[in-house]
């Protein structure tokens, strides 16, 4: 096999993306757990955190889920006691995602995790910094590649 082989996994971008998204869902779990959280709903979080009462349309194209991932995980959290589920008086078809007193408490609880999770990457914070701008421009441009959903 010759050195320089395109096929060889070590040589291949998407897996050490991978492998680390797969590290960085791992490492958020215990940071998350003591909230009562997935990683998928400090997510969820993070948004609400930034803009209570965003529809679940908002939520999905923020977060890129689509509703059939979104609305089992925001029932979950609406059993939880974080989040209420609000239909639109406007618009019948649009439901609106609001913070409960619960939703909005956690969030003093969950300022600590993105500064634990900075200790456990070990970069620096202009390291850190680079690293995201280079993930969401590749990001962007993937997804700018990618051919439009048919509806």
């Amino acid at each position: 096999m010759p050195v320089d082989d395109p096929l060889k996994l070590d040589l291949q971008l998407c897996f050490p993306l991978y492998a680390a998204a797969r590290a960085m869902t791992q490492a958020y779990a215990p940071l998350l757990s003591k909230l009562g959280l997935t990683y998928p709903q400090y997510l969820v979080m993070l948004v609400l955190w930034e803009t209570d009462g965003v529809t679940v349309k908002e939520l999905g194209e923020r977060l890129y889920l689509d509703s059939g991932t979104l609305t089992p995980l925001l029932k979950r959290m609406e059993t939880q006691g974080l989040v209420r589920r609000e239909r639109s008086t406007e618009d019948a078809r649009s439901v609106h995602v609001h913070l409960t007193s619960q939703g909005r408490a956690l969030r003093r609880k969950a300022v600590s995790v993105p500064e634990a999770m900075a200790c456990k990457m070990g970069l620096s914070l202009e390291e850190l910094s680079r690293l995201r701008r280079e993930v969401r421009r590749l990001f962007e441009t993937l997804s700018k590649s990618q051919p439009e959903p048919t509806k």
